[in-house]
């Protein structure tokens, strides 16, 4: 029988040496030894031992039992390509047909109780000694190999060290269950071994063995080792210590402090801890305090003016979790917008030392983790990260590295002090993830849910008087969210009547209060209104036939926006009401934003527009910011007199919709035209 499971050296402290720079492990050796005392003269109890923070297990104990059976040995150890600490004795291993994986490997064994014991108990052996040269001699002495019926499994039967051995195995499945299959042997190995400087690899394959994901079933590991926050009364939720970090310019960053402050968390449970290393966000970093700190348990801000860098701001978070005794450590860039409320929650309950919810650059593979390391510890993508990022495959994933946003468990943060600076030589979160590795702590991400995603700081201009506004190419979905309409998408659904307030004049949704406000105000700063005359230097003919008081697009460097705007928003509209009208992209030479107050230009006389159709967008409301105005199509003797802000006009141009400029009586109304495909 089985030996039950037992953990040795477990709270011990190690004794044994670094095994990642140089021989040691003798420590295990001396280990077993004591473990093996009570079964010295016992025959026929079978004995497995193996390492264990690199090693899974695929198949249970009536399957080992067979496959030693089959070895014919009293002892079974492991083996590997490599004959080390000792290269000088390969040639003194016994030849092994069609295998170059004839060399012991010590970290994997398995046989019966009483050989074992004689086998540790042979000669003596220092912590710090070597235990895969203890074995190696034994197993090369002739006669002690013939006296304990030593064999080493060549073929990986049982045991699969992967070092070296990458190339050979691959991954498969039959229904539920995943293993392991070693493509050179035909076998399915049933103990995983991830020796040697492979441990990243091996822990990418650790995420679908035993079961961990399956094609069928998908993450079945991400519901293992979980805790529940649900019933638990408010003042018993775990403290967390935030750290938010804004290091260069970032678009959206009211957005993101919007999404920090509405996180499904008690906030007298959270410590805020705030490093801005940017003065152009200082105005941002006050508001949400001024708006949100007092709801927060405490709040430590650190500001440009205190000329603290990025690795030592993150270092101090540490020291503040560290001060504060917090239970988790929730690390949040300024790139990262939270939209799930229940993240933090979410990344408390799956239980792991690190993890981080994926997050991608919408439509974009740029992620904040990756999938594997080159050989200098940089960026290398692993099989699997494209099918996580695209989620083609749901689960919990280890990983080598994470960033941008991520949740430590309070217990191990005073060990990983100073981590962001361990590495100098390394980014501040590239040193972070070294130093977790180097200290055997696992991080994660996890894509079971979506909780957001990344904004792009990229080539973020900083010079306009609101620059999210101008930041439509580099993160479009967050342009969207904060400036298209909330009801525009309703107008693209199938079987949608857009409104008709006069024969062919639709009307719609189209961007938000915001983008108004901002639009306005962008052209009111400019001050570049023309004089509402017919001369005109910014035409082409130096002479505008109806005159407005008006701001053109490439005054304000908008154009290249404006005509995305038609191409992107416009456009599958008019391909909707104006049927067999197709022109990708629209074209528009005119493209501005006209100004009507009474004590400036009331109105607009009647006039066909210089367009196949034209659009007109009111930018404020009727009977809030002015009186009258509005728009007449003679024609059809149809007024519209009560736009609505947001909302867009979209007409034929000549011929047909003669129109004209109603007077505003008062304050000051604004529209933005287009003249489409002129």
């Amino acid at each position: 029988m089985f030996m039950l499971s037992q953990v040795l050296g477990l709270g011990e402290e190690w004794r044994g040496g670094d095994v990642k720079k140089y021989a040691g492990g003798g420590q295990k050796v001396n280990l077993l030894k004591n473990a093996l005392e009570k079964y010295k003269r016992d025959d026929s109890r079978l004995i497995m031992f193996t390492d264990s923070y690199d090693v899974v297990f695929t198949a249970g104990e009536d399957i080992i039992r067979d496959r030693f059976s089959k070895f014919e040995a009293r002892v079974v150890f492991s083996a590997e390509g490599f004959c080390w600490p000792d290269s000088s004795l390969k040639d003194k291993y016994p030849p092994v047909k069609g295998s170059e994986k004839r060399f012991l490997n010590s970290g994997g064994f398995i046989g019966y109780a009483k050989e074992l014991y004689e086998i540790v108990h042979y000669s003596s052996l220092n912590d710090d000694g070597d235990d895969q040269g203890y074995y190696t001699m034994i197993y090369l002495d002739r006669a002690l190999r013939g006296k304990w019926n030593i064999k080493l499994d060549t073929r990986s039967e049982i045991f699969q060290n992967l070092n070296g051995a990458l190339g050979d195995i691959t991954l498969k499945y039959i229904g539920n269950h995943s293993y392991l299959y070693n493509i050179v042997t035909g076998t399915s190995p049933i103990v995983i071994h991830g020796n040697g400087p492979i441990k990243v690899e091996f822990n990418r394959l650790a995420n679908y063995l035993a079961d961990g994901w399956t094609t069928t079933s998908g993450c079945l590991s991400c519901k293992e080792d979980t805790i529940s926050l649900e019933g638990i009364k408010t003042q018993d939720y775990p403290t967390v210590l935030v750290g938010l970090f804004l290091e260069q310019p970032t678009p959206f960053i009211r957005e993101f402090f919007q999404h920090i402050a509405a996180l499904n968390y008690p906030k007298n449970k959270i410590d805020m801890y705030i490093h801005n290393k940017e003065e152009f966000h200082r105005g941002d970093v006050t508001r949400f305090v001024s708006e949100h700190g007092t709801e927060y348990n405490s709040v430590t801000q650190i500001s440009p003016s205190d000329n603290i860098g990025e690795a030592m701001g993150r270092n101090w978070a540490l020291e503040e979790c560290v001060k504060k005794s917090c239970q988790y450590f929730f690390s949040v860039d300024a790139v990262a917008q939270l939209t799930d409320v229940d993240v933090l929650k979410a990344l408390i309950q799956q239980n792991r030392s690190i993890i981080a919810p994926m997050l991608t650059r919408p439509g974009k593979l740029w992620s904040n983790f990756w999938g594997a390391l080159s050989n200098k510890g940089y960026y290398a993508r692993s099989e699997d990260y494209m099918d996580i990022v695209e989620e083609k495959k749901i689960g919990l994933w280890n990983v080598p590295f994470v960033t941008n946003t991520y949740l430590a468990q309070g217990h191990i943060i005073r060990s990983l002090r100073n981590a962001y600076t361990n590495n100098q030589d390394l980014d501040p979160d590239m040193s972070f993830c070294q130093n977790a590795r180097d200290l055997g702590y696992f991080m994660y991400v996890t894509n079971q849910k979506h909780y957001g995603h990344l904004v792009n700081p990229d080539n973020f201009e900083t010079s306009h008087l609101f620059n999210d506004m101008y930041n439509m190419f580099e993160n479009p979905t967050d342009w969207e969210s904060k400036y298209i309409h909330p009801n525009y998408s309703a107008t693209l659904q199938k079987g949608t009547e857009i409104e008709q307030p006069c024969p062919d004049v639709y009307w719609f949704p189209i961007v938000s209060e915001t983008f108004c406000d901002e639009f306005v105000a962008t052209m009111e700063a400019s001050g570049k209104w023309s004089n509402g005359g017919h001369s005109d230097p910014r035409l082409a003919g130096g002479y505008e036939n109806v005159p407005t008081v008006d701001v053109h697009m490439n005054q304000v460097g908008f154009e290249r926006h404006w005509l995305h705007f038609l191409a992107t928003y416009v456009r599958p509209v008019q391909e909707s009401v104006f049927t067999g009208y197709f022109h990708n992209p629209p074209h528009a030479i005119m493209n501005f934003i006209v100004r009507y107050k009474p004590d400036e230009q009331a109105s607009l006389r009647p006039h066909h527009d210089s367009s196949t159709y034209t659009i007109n967008i009111a930018l404020n409301s009727p009977g809030v910011d002015f009186e009258g105005g509005g728009c007449r199509f003679i024609r059809y003797n149809c007024s519209i007199t009560s736009p609505r802000k947001g909302w867009m006009f979209m007409h034929p141009g000549r011929l047909t919709h003669y129109h004209e400029g109603l007077t505003t009586t008062k304050g000051t109304r604004y529209i933005m035209v287009s003249f489409v495909d002129p």
